[in-house]
């Protein structure tokens, strides 16, 4: 679970999933308030996490499954992908540079 750099407070999965959906590139802290932002090895681990999704879509067609299945496997990489997430997360109180 990632842990403010400027508190020292451990972050929960349910804030850090919370989180996850803003589009600003910082997140505010839920214990002091200071502006957070991740670091670029958890920006990397975080796009990869994000082929999972066209990983299924694209099994789906090479293996000809229903689409019942399909919908169940996007399902269960959702999932996976939430409850993923918060581990994977590592902040910093500056904003780095993805490269």
């Amino acid at each position: 679970m990632p842990i403010c750099q400027n508190c020292h407070q451990q972050w929960g999965w349910k804030q850090t999933v919370k989180k996850m959906f803003t589009l600003d590139t910082g997140m505010i802290c839920p214990y002091c308030g200071k502006k957070q932002f991740l670091t670029t090895p958890s920006k990397k681990r975080a796009g990869l996490l994000n082929f999972l999704t066209p990983l299924v879509m694209l099994f789906g067609v090479l293996f000809d499954l229903s689409l019942a299945t399909i919908l169940i496997l996007l399902a269960a990489s959702f999932f996976v992908i939430i409850a993923s997430y918060p581990v994977l997360v590592e902040l910093t109180d500056e904003e780095e540079p993805l490269w």
